[in-house]
């Protein structure tokens, strides 16, 4: 299904929102070195890309908005920064193929929310795979195994840490979705009684 020229612009504007996210929250949060940095970033551009889908509600238009925010990223303060910009890419492609498998409508935007939040969690461990290999799995299983004898933990206790952590980003992902949600059908209330008048 081809997108309108409508679409397009949905599609520039929703994209250039995000990207406009990133260089701007992204840089005054890591200068500020605010936890937990990449779940805020991830909810607000998820956020704002769920809103775009919402009024291009084609197959493909997420992972076009995605592609959008992550070419502005590479213009943003600090040259071209490829991890985020993939982190934005495999967010957007997540919460389209969760979109595809979900019926569309509120449950469809806070699953696709949960889901590319979950992105955050894996993206590190995904990229430094591929960048140097198996063996830095090996690595991160070492280190979190001296840190919970350190601490005293037992195993599950590291598995309880993991899965709260995880829980935290696909809560905050699902929030971003009812927020867009909501956003979108507000948005679209207003847009058609301005229309009528």
């Amino acid at each position: 299904m081809a997108f309108t020229l409508r679409d397009l612009v949905y599609i520039g504007v929703f994209g250039a929102m995000w990207g406009a996210v990133e260089a701007t929250l992204g840089a005054t949060l890591h200068v500020l070195r605010v936890p937990l940095t990449g779940l805020v970033l991830a909810s607000a551009g998820i956020t704002v890309a769920l809103v775009g889908r919402f009024f291009v509600p084609r197959r493909g238009a997420l992972i076009a908005i995605g592609v959008v925010a992550a070419l502005l990223k590479a213009f943003s303060v600090g040259g071209l920064v490829v991890n985020p910009m993939i982190a934005i890419v495999a967010e957007s492609v997540l919460a389209e193929f969760t979109l595809l498998a979900v019926p569309a409508g509120r449950a469809g935007f806070v699953a696709a929310g949960a889901c590319a939040l979950l992105w955050p969690v894996v993206h590190p461990l995904v990229l430094q795979t591929l960048l140097a290999g198996r063996e830095i799995l090996e690595v991160y299983v070492e280190v979190a195994s001296a840190v919970r004898r350190r601490l005293g933990l037992g195993s599950a206790a590291l598995s309880c840490a993991l899965a709260a952590y995880a829980g935290l980003h696909a809560a905050a992902g699902a929030g971003a979705g009812w927020l867009a949600w909501k956003t979108g059908t507000t948005a679209a209330r207003r847009v058609g009684r301005g229309e009528e008048e």
